[in-house]
């Protein structure tokens, strides 16, 4: 049992290291990149957030916060790119 144990811990912490790895493989679809950002929608409107973004790798929509912490989603041919410090 603690042998078990053990080998789901070690399991964890080895994956958990790999986002690069299972990401190759297609195992995790989602890409974060730490905030603040900007976004550059395709009608030249710049949105501005202090939060990370989260980018879906397959279809490259982005989800992120606006300032009062509400989650928004832009889908690819509504932005033209964004940036993070």
């Amino acid at each position: 049992m603690r042998i078990a144990r053990n080998f789901i811990i070690l399991f964890i912490l080895f994956f958990s290291s790999c986002d690069s790895w299972l990401q190759d493989i297609g195992l995790k679809d989602i890409k974060r990149i730490d905030g603040p950002c900007t976004i550059l929608l395709v009608d030249g409107t710049v949105i501005e957030t202090p939060h990370s973004l989260e980018v879906t790798i397959r279809t490259e929509a982005i989800t992120y916060r606006d300032e009062n912490g509400k989650l928004w989603s832009l889908f690819r041919e509504e932005y033209e790119s964004y940036s993070c410090q």
